[in-house]
């Protein structure tokens, strides 16, 4: 049986996310509000659309490389995670670290979801964890440079 997303319009114009195309990852979500994100600062942009995952997934909000790329609009905090049991409006931080102010025009593409399968396990305490060749080895242990 397929799996399905259910969506409540909670704007009669506002848009349900979709795929520009089949093979695609990610739907596209669209503004329900237009807004001016000044350079260096954040605002959340409503969508207009709440929903209803299948149990055991969740949907995680991602910037569009083309606003990135063109815009320097990113979300936040990306993946933002949108949990299975919640059912308010779903909205998008959107930040611009670019150098001119964004106008984000009702119903413009703000941002893509993707939909995973969570897995939840069980969480214990330990005293000691295994060793592994790379240890505790953290940012920037395994180096910036292929050559040395």
């Amino acid at each position: 049986m397929d799996k399905v997303i259910k969506f409540k319009l909670l704007d009669k114009d506002a848009i349900l996310p979709n795929y520009a195309f089949i093979e695609d990852a990610g739907m596209d979500i669209y503004s329900n509000e237009e807004k001016t994100i000044s350079a260096g600062s954040w605002a959340l942009v409503k969508t207009g659309f709440s929903m209803e995952l299948p149990r055991g997934y969740e949907a995680q909000v991602r910037t569009k490389s083309g606003l990135a790329l063109n815009h320097g609009i990113i979300c936040l905090n990306s993946p933002g995670t949108v949990d299975e049991n919640y059912r308010g409006e779903v909205g998008v931080i959107l930040m611009n670290v670019g150098s001119k102010d964004y106008f984000v025009s009702r119903h413009s593409k703000i941002a893509q979801m993707v939909i995973n399968k969570v897995e939840h396990l069980k969480c214990i305490e330990v005293d000691n964890l295994s060793d592994t060749l790379r240890g505790e080895g953290g940012f920037g242990s395994t180096g910036l440079n292929l050559r040395k």
